[in-house]
C-alpha cells in the first residue's frame, strides 16, 4: 500500500506546477526536537500561559527566558533529518517552490532549502524591545537572563507568542502561495492551530490537491486532504524523492 502512495505523490509531484510544503513540529520531532504539546513536551514542563504568552513576557522576562534558553539549546544541538534535506533536495530539483513552516528551528535552511516562510518567526533572530536593533543568535551570549540590549533594553526572540498576531509578510506570503500552488504537501502537523490552519483549506479553496504525511490521521483527513501517508517523515520523503528522480530520468 505504502509503495502506491509513493508512486502516486512522485508522479502528483511531476505534474504540479507548483508544489508548497506546509510544516510542523512532527517533522523537527525526527531531530530530537520535542513538540510543544507531546507527553515530553515543553508544555508538560512549562504553562503556556506563563511561559508563552507575550503578556507573561512582558511582565516576568527573565522567567521566560529559563524557557527559552532551554529551548535554544535544544534547537542548536538539532540537525536536519531526512525530510528536511529530502524537502532541500526537491527544490534544488525544481520540483517544490516554497516550504511554509510553523517551526522556529532554522532546519530547513540548514538542510538547503532556500525558499521558506517562518510563519512562526525563528530563534536564530533577536531584537530589542527598546531600540528596535536586530541581533543573530550567534551575536549573543545567554549566560544571564533575560539578555540586554547596549542600550538596557531587555532583548527577545523574534518568534510570534501566544497573543500576538503573526508578522504581516509572513502571513500573507503564506497565503499567496498556498493560493496559487497546485500541490500541498502537509507534513508533521495537524493544522489546528489558527491561523496557520488556514493554509490547507487555502489551498483546497484553490483546487490544489492536498497531500498529508503525519503518523496519524488529523483534522484535515477527512474533508481535507486527498490522500494521507502514516509514515515518518524522514521515514517517506527520501523514498519520495527517489520516484522523483525515477520519473524524470
Amino acid at each position: 500500500m505504502e509503495d502506491n502512495l509513493i508512486r502516486e505523490l512522485g508522479e502528483d509531484i511531476i505534474r504540479s506546477k507548483k508544489t508548497v510544503a506546509l510544516t510542523g513540529a512532527g517533522i523537527s520531532a525526527e531531530s530530537g526536537i520535542p513538540t510543544f504539546r507531546g507527553s515530553q513536551g515543553l508544555w508538560s514542563k512549562y504553562d503556556p500561559a506563563e511561559y508563552a504568552d507575550i503578556d507573561a513576557f512582558m511582565r516576568n522576562p527573565a522567567k521566560v527566558w529559563v524557557m527559552i534558553k532551554e529551548l535554544i539549546d535544544i534547537l542548536v544541538a538539532a540537525k536536519p533529518n531526512a525530510a528536511h534535506l529530502a524537502l532541500a533536495e526537491l527544490e534544488g530539483m525544481g520540483r517544490l517552490d516554497y516550504v511554509i513552516t510553523q517551526n522556529v528551528d532554522n532546519l530547513h535552511q540548514r538542510a538547503g532549502s532556500r525558499s521558506v516562510i517562518e510563519y512562526h518567526g525563528t530563534n536564530e533572530r533577536l531584537y530589542c524591545l527598546e531600540c528596535k536593533t536586530k541581533f543573530a543568535r550567534t551575536e549573543l551570549c545567554f549566560d544571564s537572563i533575560p539578555p540586554l540590549c547596549s542600550c538596557g533594553g531587555v532583548i527577545r526572540p523574534d518568534v510570534v507568542f501566544f497573543g500576538e498576531l503573526i508578522p504581516e509578510e509572513a502571513r500573507i506570503s503564506a497565503e499567496r502561495e498556498a493560493a496559487s500552488c497546485q500541490l500541498l504537501l502537509v507534513l508533521g502537523t495537524s493544522a489546528v492551530v489558527y491561523p496557520a490552519g488556514n493554509i490547507p483549506l487555502i489551498a483546497k479553496a484553490a483546487q490544489a490537491k492536498v497531500i498529508e504525511i503525519n503518523l496519524e490521521s488529523t483534522p484535515l483527513t477527512e474533508h481535507v486532504s486527498d490522500m494521507l501517508i502514516k509514515c515518518p517523515a524522514a521515514k517517506i520523503m527520501p523514498l519520495i524523492v527517489d520516484r522523483v528522480k525515477e520519473l524524470s530520468a
